[in-house]
Formats: structure tokens, C-alpha cells, sequence
């Protein structure tokens, strides 16, 4: 059985968020939306190691957190200055018999088990290296051009998610890359080191990110109506 480690990037300052709480240390629910997203992915792969990334102004609030709320903290890494940077410093201490590598935004609290597994079992194809769920897109899309915009065939598009996942020995070979802005997410640095066999396995449009504070109602309203 493959040993899988996992790694929620929480070191973000929510600055689009309009708060000053970062929006991953922020309530749903009666405990932070990070707390639930931790919560999840070690629910679905129980025997998974995990650490969660922090910006270093913030370890010791996490830690006052996981006292308030009786919450076991993974193994805490330090963050960058960028989300690429905050990835890197968390596999410089991942485990090194690691056979895969969960990458989790930890400003999702709400990825299913159901989801989570897709993504893990994507890898029962030995070809498959790295696997990023995925959801079609619903609203009509236009691409800014030169002449002003034209149309674009949303059948042809995907938003992705995470976690995204990826065969840890590549992931590493991968960020030994020098940083590029067009590092977005993990599936593009290592498509940038030649890895392109990325499956899609399907996402969920429940697992929405914390965006803006009314992202925080929407998904508490997730979780109502989920526990029904």
C-alpha cells in the first residue's frame, strides 16, 4: 500500500478576504475552517502522515487554537514568501519514504471522502504521476483579445481543486525548479519539470475555497445541509 504525507498550506494572509483574521484561521462552524479541512482529508486517509504550513507570525495563535478548540496539531513547517516557497519548505521535511504527496489548500474545510480517495486512487494507474480534481465549468466564458473579447468553448475547461496529489520522488525533482510566476498551483510546476501525466478525477462543487467572508455562510450552509 502506498504511504501517502499531506501537506495543508495555511500560510496565506487572506488579504483578498478584507479581514484581518487570515480567512483559514476564521470560524464555520463552531472552529476554524482550517480545522475542518484537516480534519477531512485525515478522516479519508487515516494512516496519512501531515503537517501544516503556517506563516512563523501566526505558529503560536495556532497553537492557542488547537488549546481553545482541543484540536491535535500536525507537524507545524514554516512558510515563504509565496505559496511555491511554502510547499517547498514543507517537502524539505516530509517523510522519505513518502510514495505519495497530498497538496491541500487549507482554506477548503469542506473536500468529501469520496473526492479525496478519487484523487488517491488515480493512482493505481502506474502511469499517472501527479492527479488534481477537477470540475467542468458552468458559466459562459469570453478570453480578452486584441480585437475585445471573443468566446471560448467551456466544454473544453476545467477549474481545479485540491488536493492535489502527485508521485512524491517527481514532486521533489519538480521543486528543485526555480521559482516562476506561472507557478499557480502544484500541477504546474511539475507539468514546468516535464511531468505531464496529470489526471483529472472528478471534484466537487461543495469544495469551494474561502474566498470572501460570504464564503463562510455558504459554507456553513454546505454543512447543514450535507448533515441532513
Amino acid at each position: 500500500m502506498s504511504k501517502t504525507h499531506l501537506i495543508i498550506v495555511a500560510a496565506g494572509s487572506g488579504s483578498r478576504f478584507g479581514s484581518p483574521l487570515p480567512k483559514q484561521f476564521c470560524e464555520l462552524a463552531g472552529r476554524p475552517v482550517v480545522m475542518h479541512a484537516i480534519d477531512a482529508l485525515q478522516r479519508a486517509i487515516a494512516n496519512a502522515s501531515c503537517a501544516i504550513v503556517l506563516a512563523p507570525d501566526r505558529v503560536e495563535y495556532w497553537h492557542a487554537l488547537c488549546e481553545q478548540y482541543h484540536f491535535t496539531s500536525p507537524q507545524v513547517v514554516i512558510g515563504g514568501d509565496t505559496r511555491w516557497q511554502s510547499v517547498k519548505n514543507a517537502l524539505d521535511v516530509a517523510p522519505a519514504d513518502a510514495d505519495l504527496i497530498a497538496i491541500h489548500d487549507g482554506a477548503r474545510p469542506l473536500p468529501s471522502q469520496e473526492m479525496i480517495l478519487a484523487v488517491i486512487n488515480a493512482f493505481d494507474d502506474p502511469k499517472v504521476q501527479g492527479a488534481v480534481p477537477a470540475i467542468a465549468v458552468t458559466d459562459s466564458l469570453r478570453m480578452i483579445c486584441n480585437e475585445g473579447s471573443k468566446p471560448i468553448d467551456r466544454s473544453l475547461l476545467r477549474a481545479v481543486q485540491t488536493p492535489q496529489a502527485f508521485r512524491a520522488d517527481l514532486l521533489r525533482r519538480a521543486y528543485q525548479m526555480p521559482y516562476q510566476p506561472t507557478f499557480t498551483d502544484d500541477a504546474s510546476v511539475m507539468e514546468a519539470a516535464g511531468f505531464t501525466s496529470i489526471a483529472l478525477p472528478q471534484g466537487s462543487p461543495d469544495n469551494i475555497k474561502i474566498t470572501n467572508p460570504r464564503d463562510i455562510a455558504i459554507a456553513e450552509a454546505i454543512l447543514h445541509f450535507s448533515s441532513k
